[in-house]
């Protein structure tokens, strides 16, 4: 039989054993939070009302973290999770040698032993909640081999037979695929639409609909576009046809180049340019500046776009004003001068990716012409890092954007602050509002710019026991708990969310606090997140293991709701969770920052196999902020950019500041997209943490704080 290691799942623990108040600290707390009927009221309150239960009553798997409250501290707990011991179970018994074929299949498909798996799958069908994905498996695998026919009359049998209809879904979508691939467009529109859909799926649909005589419109076929097999073999057959446009594929191949997908760009350059240009494309690629040395003025359409391009590569590098110096002189009047306003923008844009001050100077060049969303942002951003702030130039630059990208928060926000600076309140109160009921970082500041107390939204009404009995007999669910269970991930996650469609807030309240039960935090969260009117932020914060993340924090002096902010977004509380890069456990370290400051602390008996065990992974963890904390001044914001991309990295960007800045532009300038996202997340986080475990309202701006150059250093940590 497997072992059961979901999320390398805490020793269970008794409910109604003597706690000591020592080695809890104190119990968690849990916020009800009473909303008034004017929103700039609501503030986070604890219920002073009730009486202090006792330690006996209280779950303590389901509470959130201990703080210390001083003797005769109200404490207030989380809604009672529904008691549903006397109901029967409703998940059906499972064979235990179906599930070993299960298993056994799944091995066999990871070591591409085809023969075997179609051995097994006969075996697992008997299995009641996970038997039918060995036939799945085999069949997507057929559907994935273009040298063998598409098995519809196995196909069909499967999609009718099967009470999976995510595994339906999913097999529909690949057979939609392999039908365009093998030329039958008509099959592929009678098998559509499918439910969960994905740029291979979108791109095929697409091309079967033009190949059998529909209209397709370019703004179609390039929203569908992602650079996969499908919607390659789309944009071939749209560029012959006309349907797309050189602009098109221009504008694409340069958002593409923006952000140095290099092999996407070839890929799409020689659907552009014919042979003889791409040799030249392959040589300013490598050299810009030798490729352009001694070119006359470009004649054609494609040669011009060449010069473009390279021009736009002298942006990288160390000779950037030299290069530009160069351009002026030598090019400005033998392109378009749309074109030299690209070039321009990419000056801007490289410049504010290298922390560059001097960023806006370029960007102010580069005209009104439509830009990338990627590459209008940091042109909002180059503005914000101009000390001071030239409040019209950042009003002038979100103008520039789609209505789409100027509605994202971040840039209602920024334009509300714009709109203030230059005396016009009413218009930034308004955008404040618009965006002031959202529960994250820029609809904190929103609140915050509107003089109101930050607050906790009301707890709804506790799942009941039908509510929490439906979610356990949900047959997705239930598969998806059966794939933690095994440890497959992937699996696991696709059948949790496919199961959540169309649920409305009590359903998926009840799925929260069902995945809470199962002890898979993660889904705790995201699951809770997707509710839109009664939001239980004792789910969308939880705080898992009994306190313990909290003693940590506390026995090295940092603030337990920072830790926590930082645990969900880097893990979502999962203990062997691991990162593309190799990142472990629930803080995510790298193998040699976990060696390194298990040195450093003294842990001599540590073996890297040990990093996703909580207990090490919270120490070396904590330990590891601490100093990385200690090492950028107390800062908080440097800190959490440190934890993430290295703590050298918020030195380097802290040096090219010319002045303070508030925490929140530094933030929003970081120029790494990930550490950016991460910060910003760990510290609305935190905030919300701080409230649930005080009762106090915080303020995000406090803690962000201001952020002063200082010189460029090294850095002793890792």
């Amino acid at each position: 039989m497997h072992i059961r290691q979901r999320y390398q799942k805490l020793r269970k623990r008794t409910l109604n054993r003597t706690v000591s108040r020592p080695c809890l600290a104190a119990l968690l707390i849990a916020l009800g939070a009473a909303g008034c009927s004017n929103a700039s009221d609501r503030t986070a309150v604890v219920n002073q009302s009730t009486s202090t239960p006792a330690l006996e009553a209280i779950d303590l798997r389901r509470s959130l973290v201990p703080f210390d409250a001083a003797p005769g501290q109200q404490l207030a707990v989380l809604q009672p999770a529904p008691d549903v011991s006397d109901l029967p179970d409703p998940r059906p018994a499972v064979p235990a040698e179906a599930r070993q074929a299960v298993v056994s299949a799944h091995e066999a498909l990871q070591k591409k032993q085809y023969s075997r798996l179609a051995e097994l799958a006969p075996i697992a069908e008997s299995d009641p909640l996970l038997g039918d994905y060995p036939r799945y498996w085999l069949l997507s695998q057929q559907l994935a081999d273009s040298t063998r026919p598409i098995p519809e009359s196995a196909l069909r049998q499967f999609i009718r037979s099967t009470d999976n209809a995510y595994l339906a879904d999913r097999l529909t979508g690949e057979w939609i695929v392999a039908a365009v691939r093998s030329g039958d467009y008509r099959k592929a529109l009678d098998l559509a639409p499918v439910t969960v859909s994905n740029a291979s799926i979108d791109c095929s649909l697409l091309l079967a609909r033009q190949q059998t005589g529909q209209t397709v419109t370019s703004e179609e076929a390039m929203a569908a576009f992602s650079p996969n097999r499908s919607c390659w073999t789309m944009l071939d057959q749209f560029a012959v046809s006309d349907v797309v446009t050189w602009d098109d594929l221009s504008f694409e191949l340069r958002a593409i180049l923006e952000t140095s997908r290099t092999s996407n760009a070839q890929r799409l350059a020689a659907i552009m340019f014919d042979g003889s240009e791409m040799v030249h494309y392959a040589a300013l690629m490598k050299d810009p500046k030798k490729w352009l040395s001694g070119r006359k003025a470009p004649t054609g359409r494609a040669e011009t776009e060449l010069v473009t391009i390279a021009l736009s590569r002298l942006a990288r590098g160390d000779e950037r004003d030299a290069n530009a110096t160069y351009i002026e002189s030598q090019w400005a009047d033998a392109i378009p001068e749309k074109n030299l306003e690209w070039v321009w923008s990419q000056f801007g844009l490289i410049a504010a990716l290298n922390v560059d001050v001097e960023a806006a100077k370029w960007y102010r060049r580069s005209g009104s012409q439509r830009l990338t969303d990627y590459n209008h942002a940091w042109e909002v951003r180059a503005e914000l890092r101009r000390v001071p702030v030239d409040w019209s130039r950042v009003q002038a630059s979100i103008h520039r954007m789609t209505q789409r990208q100027a509605s994202e928060p971040v840039w209602v926000y920024w334009l509300a602050r714009a709109h203030d600076a230059q005396g016009r309140s009413e218009q930034a109160r308004d955008l404040y509002a618009s965006i002031a009921d959202k529960f994250d970082f820029y609809g904190q500041l929103a609140n915050e710019e509107l003089g109101r107390t930050p607050f906790i939204p009301a707890l709804p009404a506790p799942v009941t026991r039908d509510e929490f009995q439906a979610a356990r007999a949900n047959p997705g669910l239930q598969r998806a708990i059966a794939f933690f269970d095994q440890g497959w991930r992937p699996e696991a996650v696709r059948e949790w969310n496919f199961a959540l469609r169309g649920m409305d807030d009590r359903a998926l309240l009840a799925a929260a606090e069902l995945a809470r039960h199962e002890q898979i935090y993660d889904r705790v969260v995201n699951t809770s997140l997707r509710t839109t009117q009664d939001i239980d932020f004792t789910q969308r914060f939880v705080a898992p293991f009994e306190g313990r993340v909290t003693e940590k924090a506390r026995e090295i002096n940092l603030d337990p709701a920072w830790v926590y902010g930082l645990i969900r977004q880097e893990s979502r509380f999962i203990t062997d969770a691991r990162s593309r890069v190799g990142a472990s456990g629930l803080m995510q370290l790298m193998p040699a920052t976990a060696r390194w400051v298990a040195k450093k602390i003294g842990m001599t008996d540590f073996r890297p196999g040990q990093v996703n065990e909580f207990e090490t992974n919270t120490i070396l963890g904590t330990s590891y902020l601490r100093m990385v904390l200690d090492d950028l001044g107390g800062s908080e914001v440097l800190a959490t950019a440190g934890y993430n991309a290295g703590p050298g990295r918020p030195i380097r960007w802290r040096s090219r500041l010319m002045a303070p800045v508030e925490g929140a532009i530094f933030a929003e300038t970081i120029p790494f997209t990930e550490t950016r996202l991460y910060v910003k997340n760990v510290m609305s986080n935190a905030v919300y943490y701080s409230m649930l475990f005080t009762g106090q309202p915080q303020s995000l701006k406090e803690r962000l704080g201001v952020v002063a150059p200082a010189a460029n250093r090294k850095v002793a940590l890792p």
